[in-house]
């Protein structure tokens, strides 16, 4: 959110300070391990999303959290904890302290469908996104595994159509909106990544959207990033901008454009947001 998905922190405070949701960034939080390190130590793992919990207590609110990697870390922490006395307190000795098990661990949709609610989410746009055809990409963590992130229906969640719904926006009807995009393998196998990225922007083509909405940073990262190698390895063109869905809220919302990043995403949105007259 400070390099590579400064636009998604960039667009998620503009958003936020339009709807008057307050913001403060948790002081001193590290790495939670993200799609690699329980692979690696489970304990490390489960220390990392600790002492990160164990920060948050220390700011008042439910804890808001943008990607959906560290979202699926940080509640698979307080769901293993939560049943494993052994581990909790293996855990508790590592990091010097308590786990927050009941600390709420929120993603920013979430926060902004059912805490915020839809209807004031309607209300505030100002600049409705009519028009414009959304792929919107769930991945494979926002609602895996089952028992835990209890975000929205497992198989068949509707939450992003729903806040999307609200600014006037169309979402299409597509086969790849939960596959994999391969996350972290991008820097270890990239040629997995360029497979499975293909296919989704294949499938979202076919569709008719007009771009692709994503709430993680390393599905952004694999899908914008990697693009045109996929055309060049495919033949395909795709030329399709992935957006950050706090993005286009905030442009919905009347947050100004040129505060909203879209100067740094690879695949250039500005002639879409033109021809379809959002800016």
């Amino acid at each position: 959110m400070h390099a590579s998905a400064k636009e998604y922190d960039e667009s998620t405070r503009g958003l936020f300070k339009s709807l008057k949701i307050g913001l403060h960034e948790v002081p001193d939080w590290f790495c939670c391990g993200a799609t690699p390190a329980h692979n690696v130590d489970e304990l490390l793992s489960l220390a990392l999303c600790a002492k990160n919990l164990e920060l948050a207590e220390h700011v008042e609110g439910d804890l808001a959290v943008a990607c959906a990697a560290c979202f699926s870390r940080l509640k698979v922490t307080q769901h293993k904890l939560g049943e494993n006395d052994t581990k909790r307190q293996q855990v508790e000795k590592a990091i010097d302290a308590k786990v927050a098990l009941d600390k709420p661990v929120k993603h920013l949709l979430e926060i902004l469908a059912k805490d915020f609610g839809l209807e004031r989410l309607n209300a505030a746009v100002e600049k409705p996104l009519t028009g414009l055809k959304i792929a919107p990409y769930y991945g494979c963590l926002l609602t895996r595994p089952p028992e835990v992130p209890e975000l929205d229906c497992v198989e068949a969640p509707t939450i992003m159509e729903r806040v999307i719904g609200a600014t006037g926006a169309e979402t299409v009807a597509w086969s790849h909106r939960m596959e994999c995009c391969g996350a972290n393998f991008t820097l270890s196998r990239p040629g997995v990544v360029l497979k499975l990225t293909g296919d989704i922007l294949a499938s979202a083509k076919r569709a008719g959207a007009d771009c692709l909405v994503v709430a993680c940073p390393l599905c952004h990262g694999n899908l914008d990033i990697r693009q045109k190698e996929i055309e060049e390895a495919t033949g395909e063109e795709y030329n399709m901008p992935v957006f950050y869905i706090t993005q286009l809220l905030a442009l919905a919302v009347g947050v100004n454009p040129g505060k909203l990043g879209f100067g740094s995403m690879i695949v250039n949105p500005i002639p879409l947001l033109k021809e379809k007259n959002l800016i």
